[in-house]
């Protein structure tokens, strides 16, 4: 029985790859996307079980694809497949849900049995990952700016100086919506609802 999967990564010697490994097992790739809008727009149109997704792309990276996905309430399997990953990044997906991850050094020897673990129900995550992730959590300290992304830190950063949405968004050479989506990964990181209770925050902590 053939499980469909689609695979998202800027770089097309990746995805090439990944398809060869893929081509003689029963993962049929259906699709294939090279950011992470893209990839939210093939999850849509072609319903796979298994999205595969670089944790680093353009526009979203496979970790905020998997947020929106689980946002949503859309429990499908997630493995991300990187080169590295940083802390916030790691701590991010695990608590999002992540199924699987596979780094893409000697990928190739672990992805299909990386698909073949998470499509029977069991996560797949290389156990010195979760024990480095245990010791980051006991690292974390009352700072909650500490869990964000620099990426993440610098829109925060703005929101703080006073610019709005459409401002930031400008400076990003993103769309509206994207930032919109950044804060509310932002809010739910940072335990906040709205932007102005994130302003507030920042103004009690002087991150700006």
């Amino acid at each position: 029985m053939t499980v469909p999967v689609i695979i998202a990564d800027d770089h097309p010697f990746i995805l090439s790859g990944v398809e060869s490994v893929l081509g003689n097992s029963r993962f049929k790739v259906m699709a294939t996307a090279t950011d992470g809008q893209q990839a939210l727009d093939a999850i849509a149109a072609h319903d796979p079980a298994i999205a595969i997704l670089d944790v680093r792309m353009p526009v979203l990276g496979g970790v905020a694809v998997l947020q929106a996905l689980r946002e949503a309430g859309d429990r499908r399997v997630v493995v991300l497949l990187t080169a590295d990953i940083e802390d916030r990044q790691l701590i991010t997906a695990l608590d999002a849900g992540v199924d699987g991850i596979v780094f893409k050094e000697g990928g190739e020897d672990r992805l299909i049995e990386c698909l073949e673990t998470v499509h029977a129900g069991e996560r797949y995550i290389p156990g010195a990952i979760l024990a480095h992730a245990d010791k980051v959590r006991r690292t974390v300290d009352a700072d909650p700016f500490r869990q964000l992304t620099a990426r993440e830190a610098e829109l925060v950063w703005m929101l703080g100086q006073g610019l709005k949405n459409r401002e930031i968004a400008e400076r990003f050479d993103l769309s509206e919506g994207a930032i919109k989506f950044a804060f509310h990964a932002i809010y739910r990181k940072l335990g906040v609802s709205t932007r102005t209770e994130l302003a507030m925050m920042v103004q009690r902590r002087g991150f700006a």
